[in-house]
């Protein structure tokens, strides 16, 4: 645990474990809102196939994931960690041009 506080830049265990709940609600929140937004636009398994849809609903997973990891570590009170921890995973995604250091 040490190991990990120390490369995320954190101090308490506490913030850890708010850390580690952030990333377990917000994954699960995205994959929840992504099925009735794939509904809604359109996008169904029968019609594409399991591996079409999946790839499909994996893209609109995305961008999901990376707006409600800011907005629910915002709500835990843990904004700055998870504004650097989305800079760097864009970053590494290519679109580190979005951002202005």
């Amino acid at each position: 645990m040490e190991k990990l506080k120390q490369r995320w830049g954190i101090t308490s265990n506490l913030q850890a474990v708010i850390i580690f709940i952030v990333f377990a609600i917000t994954g699960s929140a995205s994959a929840w809102i992504s099925k009735p937004f794939c509904d809604w636009v359109g996008i169904h398994k029968e019609d594409l196939g399991a591996v079409w849809f999946t790839l499909i609903r994996l893209l609109v997973i995305l961008p999901v994931y990376q707006v409600l990891l800011v907005a629910i570590g915002t709500i835990f009170g843990q904004f700055r960690f998870f504004w650097n921890f989305e800079k760097k995973m864009l970053k590494g995604m290519g679109l580190g041009f979005l951002f202005k250091d």
